[in-house]
């Protein structure tokens, strides 16, 4: 069973969803109550995005973001505005389990090495944003020209063993995932898959699920999750009763 891995975007020091890489609603003024929500409804990990950190490129929201930590049992990966070194050590020292590189994978590999060889490959996965099958860079402002098999690619002659897709064209809309895109990344690179943007319901879970022996083996849910349109508790009674496991390894 997939693991399924509530997203919280923070903007402004507020929880919000973007749509399509621009903020389409605020869920609420408080992204540490929706961690305690999320945590309450029995998710198993978070997903948090500085919103402002991968604008700017460097945590912005980070007394929000140690708040969740301090609030909440279980592990968490960020993304967003982590393009040095430093940044990732920063991170990892605010209590994150995982954090996602992208932008600097793209333009400064031998950093990017640095990272992954320090901490391990499972602490730090690569973070794709695609629009139209190109990736783009820099809180999603810029296109790097680069497709996301070839910088999926790339990051594994790395050492990378993980990758975030994000989905832009569908991100926040509801609309369903790009199968096919999440089979052919996992078949030509081998790595395991969190899928992100895109999903509406449990019709798109189960079709993400069917994707799990291409390595895709858990999925980043916000805003059907924030608009009940299934239940997560129970999904994860569901994964309960079947004895799947919570966590995605690498």
């Amino acid at each position: 069973m997939l693991l399924l891995i509530p997203a919280i975007e923070i903007k402004g020091g507020r929880c919000v969803q973007m749509v399509r890489g621009e903020e389409g609603f605020v869920y609420s003024d408080d992204p540490v109550e929706m961690a305690r929500l999320w945590r309450q409804e029995n998710s198993k990990s978070l997903h948090v995005t500085d919103v402002d950190g991968a604008l700017t490129g460097h945590l912005v929201n980070t007394d929000a973001i140690r708040r969740i930590v301090d609030t909440v049992d279980i592990p968490i990966e960020l993304g967003g505005g982590l393009r040095s070194f430093e940044a990732v050590k920063d991170a990892f020292d605010l209590g994150m389990y995982r954090v996602l590189i992208g932008t600097m994978l793209i333009e400064n590999p031998d950093e990017a090495k640095r990272v992954l060889d320090v901490f391990g490959p499972s602490k730090v996965v690569l973070g794709i944003d695609a629009m139209d099958g190109i990736v783009v860079v820099r809180g999603m402002a810029e296109s790097s020209g680069l497709t996301a098999l070839t910088v999926a690619l790339n990051a594994k002659t790395l050492g990378f063993r993980r990758v975030v897709y994000t989905n832009i064209s569908t991100d926040g809309t509801l609309r369903g995932v790009n199968v096919s895109v999440l089979r052919e990344l996992g078949e030509k690179t081998g790595l395991r898959i969190t899928a992100s943007g895109g999903i509406g319901g449990l019709d798109d879970l189960l079709r993400v699920q069917e994707l799990e022996p291409f390595g895709v083996d858990s999925v980043v849910v916000g805003r059907a999750l924030y608009e009940n349109k299934f239940s997560c508790q129970g999904l994860w009674r569901r994964c309960e009763a079947g004895r799947y496991p919570y966590t995605a390894k690498v």
